[in-house]
């Protein structure tokens, strides 16, 4: 009974609040505090309590109201975080003023005039308590009163952490309390796991969504490449103001790495008990890929002690990535990768004792989580790539990827998981690892093979390339570079996958597909250059794909073959109007898909989706690397480059996958690259292929190596065929196996990588998509939604 009094009564106090046009003074305690005395509200409650059309309304008609309401709110909370809240009652109010600030400050954000209302000083709002501190009456702005009160209260005894205090009457003092022996969770840095405890999950969890709320200010900003501006908010919480940094950071990244969502070993243990720390984890991973936004687009370097001093005068250090670069111990990386590793393979599982564990539902945090980890530690990439445990990272992309591929509202998500094999395939290692042999059979929608890591990596690049969303286009090349990466240490690729790539340098090289849009021929030369790669400096143990090249050595004579004059051009232009497909879906012989697997489908109608910017094209993306002899590698200049001299022979290009390539601070949002897509569309695009064009990069495409191999190889396939009746392919296999070209090919090319660099534009696009995410992952209570959110657009689909 008591309950639906005390809803009624907040209720009353929000109408109030909205109806009274005189200002309420900030000392009317008695009314104030009907907003958090109840002891039975939840945040479900506060957000249906106080509905997105009042809030509004108090903010137009009576913004002296709200003011006072965020201040008094916050108020509460610097008086929680200096008591430490000792009895129930203080934990409630405390809790209360929480949610209400979470469902306010939303709708403080999307009004410009009140976005610098928190980084003002409230008058009479200093730090409660501590007024003879206070120099130059410099009272906080609220905005760091609140963000030091939520970081206190994060490690506040017997609410959030384990008490260590012993005996009835003591109490811990909040100022002198050392947040360090108080992480939550063991792991890096700290080797004590204290009890779980539920309340305390529940109590973190609602003060990370606070935390959150606080730094979402950053949704309310149109998309912007001015790498300097930085969200104040997380600027303040991640400096050396905020003395519980380290302790936080290490508590969020430890609660994630540890979090085992099995159920603790039981089987079917999690439709038993509610999960609470379920809900820490995601809202601790969602914080961390938040904060860890480094300074402006420059990659992050962590200072060496020479240069510690001017590092002072550079502006502010953000303590999350500062700390985040400098984890080092090897058992430090092993916690972290096995972690998530564990989390990020957690939903492949499900398929062979359904149910029985528990779901999780945020890979899309952990994959960009994953990827600042390697951005920002290179000791721990190599880490990941010193041993075969980055295949645990490897199998789970690869599977989303290809579950994704049918589903545009997951385009986000197929971006992430190519850049960050992009990332690793840009590292030796990487490829190097790729030959252990493929045995745990994730349960997938592909073809059955027999064969390493590197053919499941082909294969389900060739399903995405022929099955996927029109939408994923613009990341052909990203795959095909992937595939160029890594070509010069694949041993042996099996005959599925040799057959695939072959299938996509067919589908690629018809002739309508190279002349209707100026950046396609860049698909047949990254093709081309991973072919050569493994037939010069792999060529023993690859020949099933040398037997599969010479099966369709007729794709590489009609390359080598390509009409340029202007009736042939046209000729393929209208083949192209009958068929408007990119790439032939029938051709590709499919076989049986693996058992257990679900076909990938499209969203429901319906989802939600967060529009994207769109991604700067490869040669932005990526530096070019020389291998030379050692094994080291040199950058290349960007002016040979293979891109540079095609891009200036392609003049303006299409806006599919151009939009973001000649300028790089142009962006458009996917609604904007569809609605260009249709006006160039019906103007018959602004580019034509020319002769001119066609000749100037058929000239280079890179075939000697590939039609000195059929020369030689292709009349001694014949002669054993002839000679010995053959049709039996194990036989000529056996001959290429044994053949040799040594001293019959050109002299090896040196090895080209394209490794990815970090630009202005990356920065930009992981931050949209990030806070999509987190946009699109918060519906309990949905924090953002129907607010008015800049940095993307939500579409129904």
């Amino acid at each position: 009974m008591g309950s639906t009094d005390s809803k009624l009564n907040f209720r009353k106090a929000v109408i109030q609040l909205t109806t009274k046009t005189q200002p309420v003074e900030a000392t009317d305690d008695a009314f104030w505090d009907q907003f958090w005395a109840d002891t039975t509200t939840t945040v479900q409650d506060v957000f249906a309590l106080v509905p997105a059309a009042e809030i509004r309304a108090v903010r137009e008609e009576s913004p002296s109201n709200l003011a006072t309401l965020c201040y008094k709110a916050v108020e509460k909370l610097v008086q929680g975080a200096e008591s430490g809240c000792p009895t129930e009652r203080e934990k409630q109010v405390i809790l209360n003023c929480t949610r209400i600030l979470t469902r306010i400050l939303p709708y403080i954000f999307e009004d410009q005039d009140w976005r610098g209302f928190f980084w003002s000083t409230v008058p009479g709002a200093g730090r409660a308590g501590t007024d003879e501190l206070d120099d130059d009456d410099g009272a906080r702005p609220l905005a760091e009163s609140l963000l030091l009160a939520i970081a206190d209260l994060l490690f506040c005894p017997d609410f959030t952490v384990h008490s260590h205090k012993r005996g009835p009457d003591s109490v811990e003092n909040m100022q002198s309390i050392d947040s360090c022996e108080y992480i939550w969770e063991a792991g890096v840095g700290f080797a004590q796991s204290p009890p779980l405890n539920y309340i305390h999950d529940l109590n973190r969890t609602e003060l990370l969504r606070l935390l959150l709320t606080c730094f979402s200010e950053a949704m309310y900003l149109p998309p912007s490449t001015d790498t300097g501006v930085l969200n104040p908010w997380v600027t303040f919480f991640c400096s050396t103001e905020n003395r519980h940094a380290l302790p936080l950071f290490t508590s969020l990244l430890n609660v994630v790495c540890a979090y085992d969502p099995v159920g603790y070993g039981i089987p079917y243990n999690h439709l038993l008990f509610s999960d609470y720390r379920e809900q820490l984890v995601e809202q601790a991973v969602q914080i961390l890929i938040v904060t860890l936004e480094h300074d402006g687009g420059v990659p992050h370097r962590p200072p060496s002690p020479s240069s510690m001093e001017e590092q002072e005068s550079t502006g502010p250090e953000n303590l999350f990535v500062n700390y985040l670069s400098r984890i080092h111990r090897e058992e430090d990386f092993d916690f972290i990768l096995k972690g998530l590793a564990r989390l990020l393979t957690n939903p492949l599982t499900q398929t062979y004792l359904p149910n029985s564990t528990k779901k999780i539902q945020f890979h899309q945090e952990l994959l960009v989580l994953f990827w600042k980890l390697c951005d920002f530690n290179k000791k721990f990439l190599f880490f990941v790539l010193k041993s075969s445990d980055v295949l645990d990272i490897l199998v789970p992309i690869l599977y989303y990827l290809n579950d994704a591929r049918a589903d545009q509202s997951r385009v986000g998500l197929m971006h992430i998981g190519v850049f960050i094999l992009l990332l690793l395939s840009g590292e030796r290692n990487f490829g190097v690892r790729l030959n252990k042999p493929y045995s745990v059979h994730v349960p997938m929608d592909i073809p059955v093979f027999t064969g390493t890591h590197a053919d499941l990596l082909i294969v389900v690049f060739h399903k995405i390339i022929t099955t996927g969303h029109q939408r994923l286009q613009p990341l052909f090349d990203c795959l095909l570079t992937i595939i160029v990466n890594v070509s010069p240490y694949l041993k042996s690729l099996s005959m599925v996958a040799a057959n695939k790539l072959l299938h996509l340098l067919e589908a690629f090289s018809t002739s309508w597909f190279l002349f209707s849009a100026a950046q396609n021929h860049h698909l047949v030369f990254f093709l081309l250059e991973a072919f050569n790669n493994i037939i010069q400096y792999q060529f023993d143990g690859n020949c099933n794909l040398v037997y599969a090249i010479i099966r369709k050595r007729n794709v590489f004579h009609q390359l080598a073959n390509l009409p340029s004059d202007p009736a042939s051009i046209q000729k393929a232009l209208q083949r192209k109007r009958k068929s408007p497909d990119v790439i032939s879906r029938t051709s590709s012989q499919e076989t049986v898909s693996m058992e257990g697997s679900h076909p990938a489908v499209p969203a429901e109608p319906g989802t939600l989706k967060a529009s994207l910017v769109a991604m700067p094209g490869i040669d932005k993306l990526t530096e070019k690397s020389q291998v030379s002899e050692d094994g080291t590698m040199v950058s290349v200049p960007k002016t040979d480059s293979l891109q540079a001299d095609q891009s200036a022979a392609a003049g303006t290009s299409d806006t599919e996958s151009n939009s973001g390539r000649d300028n790089e601070d142009v962006f458009y949002t996917e609604a904007e690259m569809e609605r260009r897509r249709l006006s160039s569309a019906s103007s018959t695009s602004f580019w034509a292929p020319t002769p001119d064009w066609v000749v100037s990069w058929k000239c280079k495409l890179p075939l000697q190596t590939i039609m000195r191999l059929l020369q030689v190889l292709v009349p001694q396939v014949e002669k054993i065929c002839i000679d010995k009746g053959l049709t039996d392919e194990s036989e000529i296999l056996k001959f290429l196996q044994h053949g040799t070209l040594v001293g019959l090919l050109p002299v090896p090319h040196p090895i080209l990588i394209r490794k990815y660099q970090a630009n202005a534009g990356t920065a930009m696009w992981f931050r949209t998509y990030m806070w999509g995410v987190v946009y699109l992952r918060n519906v309990d209570p949905p924090i953002w939604y129907d607010t008015d959110v800049r940095l993307f657009e939500i579409q129904r689909m």
